[in-house]
């Protein structure tokens, strides 16, 4: 589904980052986001670079697949599972979205691969859009993402922890106000690292725990 191409260019930015012509969104808690405007949909693609401190990368890659433990420490999951189609592998998510917001569905094919690159052993996931004829229409008060796209990279800082670079663009379809999105853009991502932090440091606790179960 994707090309080999695209997994390196996923590595690209990890020790040069490209942002000519991107603006910088926010820059917190060793977290920077760049965004680029879309003439044509209004909305912006970005580009986020961060690390997390204490936490290998093995261990985040397996945190950020790992379906039924994403399933206890993401508050914002409704519904994720596996997809199978023939030979296509995706993956069903549905994100809450506050009262009054319908939730979001994201139907995605979803591939992994380690690379060694520019003497850094990478982790790369790539994520987008993909119609799965077994996955019936979405339900009532229930909006399904038609534009979604997502490369993540994480490799080690050199210091016992990992830094990542991730670029995404998502249309998420309805009538959310543009400062909305923005709030969420600028708020939600760096949330999200911190808490996947907390997810990875807990996650061999979580083995241990199922393992014994």
């Amino acid at each position: 589904m994707f090309q080999e191409l695209e997994f390196l260019r996923a590595c690209d930015e990890l020790d040069n980052p490209d942002v000519e012509g991107w603006e910088l969104f926010t820059d917190s808690n060793d977290v920077k986001i760049y965004r680029l405007y879309n003439k044509d949909t209004g909305l912006y693609s970005y580009k986020v670079y961060g690390e997390l401190i204490g936490v290998t990368p093995e261990i985040c890659s397996k945190v950020f697949t790992d379906l039924e433990y994403r399933k206890k420490w993401d508050d914002y999951v409704k519904e994720l599972r596996i997809i199978k189609e023939k030979e296509i592998s995706g993956i069903y998510w549905q994100v809450k979205f506050p009262f009054p917001l319908y939730n979001r569905e994201y139907i995605f094919v979803h591939e992994s691969r380690e690379l060694d690159v520019n003497d850094h052993h990478v982790y790369v996931f790539l994520n987008k859009v993909h119609n799965f004829s077994s996955v019936p229409p979405p339900s009532s008060g229930i909006i399904r993402v038609s534009e979604y796209s997502q490369s993540l990279a994480i490799t080690s800082n050199g210091k016992g922890g990992s830094k990542a670079v991730m670029h995404y663009y998502d249309n998420p379809g309805g009538m959310i106000p543009t400062w909305l999105i923005n709030w969420a853009a600028k708020t939600g991502v760096p949330k999200f690292l911190t808490t996947m932090q907390t997810a990875c440091e807990g996650y061999e606790q979580y083995l241990a725990k199922k393992n014994k179960s």
